[in-house]
Order: structure tokens, then sequence, then C-alpha cells
């Protein structure tokens, strides 16, 4: 059953057409995922589905008792409240109900009227049906689940970075209960651990789930349906992002095919009509108006393939000469104000490697770059660049990037030897064309200041490139634009990213870093999670294990209600299949149904029908009883 759908929607913005015709439905609890060029519209889609805007025509229609929640990909939201206290916000239920239940237990200790005992219990009941028994455990596990540390759950938002903040906000929204879920790029700010623990959450939420997002292997794991904004139209696949992808390729190819031969077989009746021309006879006019009706026909079922959106393309020439021992670190360490972050890190990367590093959101990824860089200085061990290897650098915060320049000026101040034309070349390239190159350093969006550090990075001509966090800022298609590019270079590679499908494509090593150092794994990344699922399952059972006495006390406590509420249904269950039963029974001994073999064979089935549900009823009571025990 649908809980929200949308009919011809369309929207402008002045005289841009951001999407018009846009019709879709959402069901309970269908996992849809939105894919499409930055700018497409996808984010509008949501503001209007929330209300936020109004679409220029089309209607959208939603269930009467919809609830929804949105998370937004930029916020700018703080609170003097620690995030343990804003995510409570959205238990005020749950909250009211405890405060009566301790109002209710005070008055009991001076008075034993029968009337309070009552509510207690009535107030207990309701409390457990409403989840008042795990609500705080499921606050404190979704926090630390999206990567939050203890320590910072009970901080003031205010003193939390934005990312930080970010996933807050992610988790009062995932916790809302609502059914339906509109997210708008949730994996952003989150490490690999962090978006693994939401694909988990996701994967198992009872309502409908609506999210944007580049993040392809996320897309994979999550999603049963795709919607595609791309040439303002959107498209419904029926399947995850692999699925849409190819099922994408194969229609175009089947489209341009079909375009391809209705033209050829246009362009030869035309031939045939020239050739009747020249003949100039009257029987020759009776075949060329005969053909042109063809044509006409064919004309009417020829649909011309939709121009493709612009792509970025380029390709990485490394230089030569570079040592087959391109970086060695021995025994790296680097403590901040008296914290280690990490110690003993040993690592070799070999000329024209791929090696990724990964680990948790502050675990000193970043800070091993800027080590090896000479930025930061280690606190102890050797850092070993190899002869004639030049390195590249890409930093994720984008700070390479002088704002006071225009696009043009970033490139020609770097490079004063490249000519204007050259110059125009490299950033058309990457989809600066006219006077897109003027345009100021400062007024670039995320995704356009990566495509000019990427400009400024292909025009080094390195043979090592240091990327840290590559596809943060870029849409799906310039990803897989890079990942070709990338494939292709045929310098070394050690690049921090959280991106799995991205690592998937191209690591021939994964190096995972912790407070103890680096552990290496050959091969991609699919390969890895192979290596360590053993360990993970492990660590994920000690973890289970260690949970306190009281949580495990009141899920016990929830259970045994859930089983006595379970065990009272069942039995009022079986009074009425007996009562059933005995009524069928006295209808049968009657003498018109006794008399009447249809009417007979119809009660019989119904009678049969009731002792077959009344004899699974008795074995559920049963097995019920003996968990009880």
């Amino acid at each position: 059953m649908a809980i929200l759908s949308a009919q011809d929607l369309s929207k402008i913005y002045g005289i841009d057409v951001i999407f018009e015709d846009v019709c879709f439905k959402i069901e309970n609890k269908e996992k849809i995922g939105i894919v499409g060029a930055n700018g497409a519209g996808k984010t509008t889609l949501f503001r209007l589905v929330t209300g936020e805007e109004e679409p220029d025509s089309g209607i959208i229609i939603r269930e009467k008792d919809l609830t929804l929640a949105y998370m937004s990909q930029h916020s700018d939201f703080t609170s003097e409240k620690n995030a343990i206290d804003e995510v409570l916000t959205i238990f005020e239920k749950q909250l009211e109900i405890e405060r009566e239940i301790e109002r209710v237990t005070t008055l009991l200790q001076t008075s034993q009227d029968e009337h309070l005992f009552n509510r207690i219990h009535s107030l207990n009941e309701v409390f457990a049906e409403e989840g008042g028994l795990t609500f705080r455990a499921r606050i404190k596990s979704a926090l630390l689940g999206l990567g939050l540390t203890e320590d910072e759950i009970i901080l003031p938002l205010s003193s939390l970075s934005g990312g930080q903040r970010t996933r807050v906000l992610l988790a009062k929204v995932l916790l809302s209960d609502a059914s339906l879920l509109l997210l708008d790029e949730p994996t952003n700010h989150l490490d690999i651990a962090a978006t693994e623990w939401l694909e988990d959450f996701l994967q198992n939420y009872r309502g409908a789930v609506v999210l944007i997002s580049h993040d392809r292997f996320f897309l994979d794991r999550i999603c049963q349906k795709t919607f595609e904004l791309e040439n303002k139209r959107l498209k419904i696949y029926g399947g995850n992002y692999t699925y849409y992808k190819e099922k994408k390729a194969f229609d175009r190819l089947t489209l341009e095919r079909d375009y391809e031969q209705k033209q050829k077989e246009i362009k030869r009746i035309e031939g045939i009509i020239e050739q009747q021309k020249r003949f100039n006879q009257e029987r020759n006019y009776v075949t060329i108006k005969s053909k042109l009706k063809q044509i006409e026909r064919i004309e009417k079922t020829v649909e011309k393939p939709e121009k493709e959106p612009d792509e970025i393309h380029f390709n990485f020439q490394a230089c030569s000469g570079a040592a087959n021992e391109a970086l060695v670190l021995k025994n790296v360490s680097k403590s901040f104000g008296g914290k280690s972050l990490f110690k003993n890190a040993d690592l070799l990367i070999k000329s024209g490697e791929k090696v990724f590093l990964t680990g948790k959101n502050g675990c000193g990824k970043t800070t091993m770059f800027r080590i090896i860089l000479n930025k930061v200085k280690a606190d102890s061990g050797n850092i070993i660049i190899g002869n004639r290897v030049k390195i590249g650098y890409y930093d994720q915060a984008l700070s390479d990037l002088d704002d006071g320049n225009t696009v043009f000026e970033e490139i020609s101040n770097a490079y004063p030897k490249m000519t204007n034309g050259e110059i125009r070349s490299a950033l058309g390239s990457f989809l600066f064309c006219g006077d897109d190159v003027f345009k100021s350093i400062s007024a670039l969006s995320g995704g356009e200041r990566a495509r000019v550090l990427l400009v400024k990075l292909i025009l080094s001509q390195t043979n090592f490139l240091m990327l840290d966090e590559p596809t943060n800022h870029l849409d799906i298609a310039s990803k897989e634009v890079l990942e070709q590019a990338l494939k292709q270079y045929n310098g070394t590679l050690f690049v921090v990213s959280h991106d799995r499908y991205f690592i998937n494509t191209l690591a021939d090593k994964i190096a995972l870093m912790n407070e103890e150092g680096i552990t290496v794994y050959e091969g991609d990344y699919e390969n890895y999670l192979d290596k360590i699922s053993g360990p993970l399952k492990a660590e994920k059972e000690k973890t289970q294990k260690g949970q306190s006495d009281y949580e495990k006390r009141k899920n016990e406590e929830s259970e045994k209600r859930k089983r006595q509420t379970r065990i009272k249904r069942i039995e009022k269950d079986i009074e009425k299949r007996e009562e059933a039963i005995q009524n069928l029974t006295k209808e049968i001994e009657t003498p018109e149904i006794a008399a009447d073999y249809n009417k007979l064979s119809e009660v019989s089935a119904l009678l049969e029908k009731e002792q077959a549900e009344l004899d699974r009823l008795f074995y559920e009571w049963e097995e019920v009883m003996q968990n009880e025990e």
C-alpha cells in the first residue's frame, strides 16, 4: 500500500526547470535510493515531499497517518544540551509516563489506595509497550554506533564539530520511529564502521526509507528500488544501484540500436523515393506516396536517445624513475595533548602499488599523511621517501586553493608556463567552460573546488599520489571517471577513503590503522572483509557479553512481560476457537444440515479448519509456557 505518491510534479526556479512530469509512489517498508548528478534536483524533491517547498505543478498525496522524519545534508543546528539529552527530546511521551510513574510511586509510599495500585500497574504496562524500558539504551547505542565516543555524547552540542552534530541529528531521525525516513547523504560524516552500523539499522527498520547518497556500496546494501533524476525526468528501476547501472546501460544500448536501425531504414526508403522521382512516371508517384507514409509510420515509433549529462574526462600520467620502495614507515608514533593517537606504525609501499589507509574517524589517518608530507612532526620513528619519488597531495579540506583567485588564476599561478589555451583545455576537461573559468574560488561549491584541485594534481606530473578522501565532494558519475583514471595510473597510490566501492575497485592492499599501529591486508575490500570477519564476530560477541546488568535485567523483564501478554492473547484465542468448534458441532447435528450434503460438507470443512487452528494455538501455548518456566 502506498504511503505517499506524487503525480506530475514539476519545479522551476526563475527560468531554470529543475524537473517536470515526475511521478512515483512509496510503499510501506520500501527502501529506495535516489541518484543523479549534482544539481539534478534530488534535495529539491525531498523539500517538496516534506512540504518545505510547493511544486509548481502536480500533487503529492500522503497517507492520513503518515509520520515523516527528514535528515538534511547541511545543518548549522547547535544546542547547549548534550547529545543524549538532545535525542531524548523525541521520547517526550515515554518521559511523561516515566514522570507519572515516579509521582504515583511516591504517593504509594504513604498510601495503600487500590486505585493507585491499579494506576501504577497500568502505567508500567503502557511504559513497556512504548519502549520505555529500553529507549535510553537505544539512544546510547545509536550515538555510539554512529561513531561518537562515550566522552563526546555528554558534551554540549555547541562544543562538537559540525560532523559530530550531524551524527546526533541523524540519531534523532533514526529513533523517531517515523513511517517514512528521508535521508540526504546520511553517510557523509561517517567512517566505515559507523556506515555499516547504519546499514544494519536501516535494513531492519520497520518503516519506509528514501535516501539520497553517492555511496554506491551503501545503496547496494540498502535499496530495493532506485529513482534516477536525469534530464529533468525521474525514472524508476526495480533494484539496487548495481542493478540500476546494468539496466540503464542495457536500456540505452537497446534504444541506440533501435534508433540507428530505424534511421537506416528511413534513409533506405528515402533513397527509393529519390530513385522514383527520377523515373518521373505516374506510377512512380504512387510508390512515392506509399513510401512517404511508410516513413511517417516509422518516425512515429522513433525514440531518440537523450543526451547523456556532461562528464569530466581526464587521465593521470606519472613521471618515471621512482625507486622500487616508494615509501617506508618504521615505528612511527604520534600523540596530542598527552593522548596517544597511534604508535609503532610500520608500512612499506612499493612503486606502482595502490594502497588504501582506513580506520575509524579520529585514528590519525590525515595526521599520518601530514607527517609524511613534513607538515607535522612525528614523536618517534622514521619516514623514508624513495629516490626520485615526486608526491602529489589532495587535501580533503580543499585548503590548497586561494579563495582570492578565479578558477583560471588558480591554474595559471600554479603553472605560469601554460598558455591560456592550454589552461582552458585542462579546465574544460573538468566542465569549467566559457565564463565558468572566471568564477571566484570562494564562490565555488565543494564539488567544483574538488574539480579545480584535481586539475592542479593532474598537471603536477607526479609519480606518487596521496589522496585524502578524494571522492567526498564528487557525484557518482565523477567518482566513476576518477576510478577509471586511477586504474590506468602507472604511478603509486596512497589513499585515505571511507568509500568502500572506491576502495574495492582500486585497492591492491588495505592498511587498517588504529592506536596500536597499522595492519596490512592484501587484496581488495571484499577480500579484507573476509579476513576480518572472524575477529569482528568475536569482538561483537565480547561486546554483547559485556552488556550492563541493568540493561540485561530490563531486557529480561521486558521479554517476560511480552511472553505474559502473548500467553493471555493465545488463551483468549483458544477460548474463541473452542466456542466456535462447539457451535459448529451443534450445527452439524441439526436435521437441516445433516440432510443437506453440500451444507454438511461446508460446515465440516469449517470445523476441520477451526480444529487445526486450535491445535496450532495449543502448540504455541506450550512453547511459550516452556520458555516462561
